[in-house]
């Protein structure tokens, strides 16, 4: 069996992208779903042009957007508390307290009053990068994200 050697990110590319992810993950749990409903009063709009033998079902769109939606959060929700779940517990909690809780706190807070010794933020930057290059790996592979667009480019292919 060949294992296949792991990419080189971009760790600041690799930040910004999970912490964008992160970021939907919170707005999906603390921001309510509001279901759409189906307008019942119509208003006569004079048409002139011909049939365009299309048949619409606003009910059944309405009803269909208003399960496959909270799904779909659910889903994502789901998956990358599923990522999470895999990392140290160190990383867990850093992602956890930082990224995860509805109420957003910074990253000195998180160093200094919640790890249990107090880390220097030098340390805090290694956590939370190696965090974020395995959950980047492990989002590539739910295919939720792609290791092509933060692989780490050399200074020749920048330059072009």
């Amino acid at each position: 069996m060949i294992l296949a050697s792991l990419p080189e990110l971009d760790r600041r590319l690799t930040q910004v992208t999970i912490e964008n992810m992160l970021e939907k993950y919170r707005i999906f749990k603390t921001v309510t779903f509001e279901a759409k409903e189906a307008g019942i009063t119509y208003s006569y709009m004079e048409r002139f042009h011909g049939a365009t033998n299309s048949v619409t079902d606003q009910t059944a769109a309405i009803a269909t957007h208003n399960v496959d939606v909270p799904a779909a959060r659910r889903a994502y929700c789901a998956m990358i508390d599923s990522v999470v779940e895999r990392l140290t517990l160190r990383e867990q909690q850093l992602v956890r307290e930082r990224y995860m809780r509805r109420e957003e706190s910074y990253d000195y807070t998180i160093y200094n009053h919640v790890f249990d010794p107090p880390v220097s933020k030098d340390t805090y930057v290694k956590i939370r990068s190696k965090a974020f290059y395995k959950m980047a790996l492990a989002l590539a592979d739910l295919q939720l994200l792609s290791l092509a667009t933060l692989e780490k480019t050399t200074g020749a292919s920048r330059e072009k």
